[in-house]
């Protein structure tokens, strides 16, 4: 018997062990990009790092691999200026995992080793890049990094046509590179400090090919990989795609032409008129969620800045390069407060039935980050003592990894980097996909309460 009720308490232990170590698929890809964030500020604190050869201080170490992780460009130095050729490839590796993802890129590393993935590994891979179901997920990987890697190279290429007379050959050639990755992987991070520090593109306000390639880039890398899908297969017979790419295509739309009408009318009316189209097209895809911009936000209207604030927080698609609450999220919410005025009790859009899950995880997303960004800039506003509107923006740029700013985030101080690093990481992991990995047993109903009406409203 003590032979027996030994055996029984080892295994008991044994069995313990196993559940503590065994993680869910949500808790792997937020440890996944935890470690690729360390990693990276790790290489990015090395002397070889910085032009000046000297250790780069830990905190901007891990702001910057945080912001290239989380594929958002909020930055601490201006990227051309204090990084070496070492660290901007060491940022530009990180942009690329942060983009696609890190379970993309570990699970195609063991493909390119001839290993099977195994039913664990398949789940992980559809909910990191958001996909509902396992079917034909390999091929939708193969299907991603095939496409990812022609878009790029291919406006590479066009911008190599810009950059190359300008800056030679070889700089040329690696900033064509440089930009196009950050550009699709909706990063913002940019090489044109070596003109004005912090500069962006700004002096490219009017230059078509440099405008079209990285309004393209962010587009396409902000569409999602199912959207691809969609058009590859059915290319633009729009009544066969998924209703979720038919809310990505028709808001996208939207959210794209009202706000260059405003800014064309509003914030452009001192440029010439090619400048002003470019600028209020750029300055309306840009917060979907890639950083870049060709004007100085700072001299925008509280009214602009505001604008851009809401639209930084919608973002773009999900299972794409970009973050924000999502432009399903703001499309669920805005058809289910129609349903209610029309007295409606489904939420529908396009012939189809949105179900009441879906409205609860979009309604829980909005509010998440809503409620970080407003918190996030109040407590910054308070610390730093500056104006709620500037700290909210940065918020926003940092939760909905954008990377837009107005000049703040250098000159914050390290708490509020703090504040900034927690808000980029929890932008890029997702709101829903943090929750279920803090409480993954939180959804298993273990009874009912008795149902009690609340008046609202």
């Amino acid at each position: 018997m003590p032979i027996i009720k030994q055996a029984v308490l080892m295994n008991l232990r044994s069995s313990t062990k196993m559940k503590f170590f065994r993680l869910n698929y949500f808790q792997k890809i937020i440890l996944g990009f935890a470690a690729l964030i360390l990693l990276g500020a790790i290489l990015l604190m090395l002397p070889i790092s910085s032009n000046d050869g000297v250790y780069t201080p830990f905190l901007n170490a891990l702001f910057t691999s945080t912001s290239a992780s989380c594929v958002t460009g909020l930055i601490v130095y201006d990227t051309a200026t204090h990084w070496s050729f070492f660290g901007q490839a060491v940022i530009l590796f990180l942009i690329q995992i942060g983009g696609l993802g890190v379970v993309v890129v570990v699970t195609s590393v063991i493909l390119f080793f001839g290993k099977k993935i195994g039913y664990s590994q398949r789940n992980t891979l559809a909910n990191s890049i958001s996909v509902s179901s396992q079917g034909g997920i390999m091929k939708m990987l193969v299907f991603l990094l095939k496409w990812t890697g022609i878009i790029e190279l291919f406006f590479a290429i066009l911008l190599a046509t810009q950059f190359i007379p300008e800056f030679g050959l070889r700089r040329g050639l690696w900033y064509s590179v440089f930009h196009s990755v950050s550009a699709f992987c909706n990063a913002g991070f940019d090489l044109m400090g070596v003109k004005e520090p912090f500069s962006s593109l700004t002096e490219y306000v009017g230059n078509p090919v440099v405008n079209i390639s990285i309004m393209s880039l962010i587009l396409l890398g902000g569409l999602g990989f199912m959207t691809w899908q969609d058009i590859a297969k059915n290319k633009w017979n729009f009544h066969r795609f998924r209703l979720q790419s038919k809310i990505i295509l028709s808001t996208s739309v939207f959210i794209i032409l009202l706000p260059a009408l405003f800014y064309f009318f509003i914030e452009f009316r001192g440029l010439s008129i090619k400048s002003r189209v470019f600028a209020s097209l750029f300055t309306a895809v840009t917060p979907r969620t890639a950083g870049f911009n060709t004007v100085d936000f700072s001299k925008f209207s509280d009214s602009g800045i505001f604008l851009q604030t809401l639209l930084m927080l919608v973002g773009a698609a999900p299972g794409s390069t970009g973050g924000g609450m999502k432009v399903t999220t703001m499309t669920v919410l805005l058809l289910t407060s129609i349903a209610i005025f029309r007295n409606n009790s489904r939420t529908e859009a396009f012939g189809r039935t949105i179900s009441r899950e879906v409205i609860r995880n979009a309604t829980t997303i909005a509010f998440m980050y809503i409620s970080l960004c407003i918190l996030s800039g109040m407590f910054i506003s308070l610390h730093d003592k500056l104006p709620l509107l500037v700290t909210s923006f940065e918020a926003a740029s940092a939760i909905a990894t954008v990377g837009l700013t107005l000049g703040i985030t250098p000159n914050l101080s390290p708490i509020s980097h703090m504040v900034l690093i927690f808000l980029m990481y929890t932008g890029r992991v997702g709101g829903l996909c943090l929750i279920y990995a803090v409480f993954p047993n939180a959804n298993q109903n273990k009874g009912r309460l008795v149902e009690e009406n609340v008046i609202v409203g």
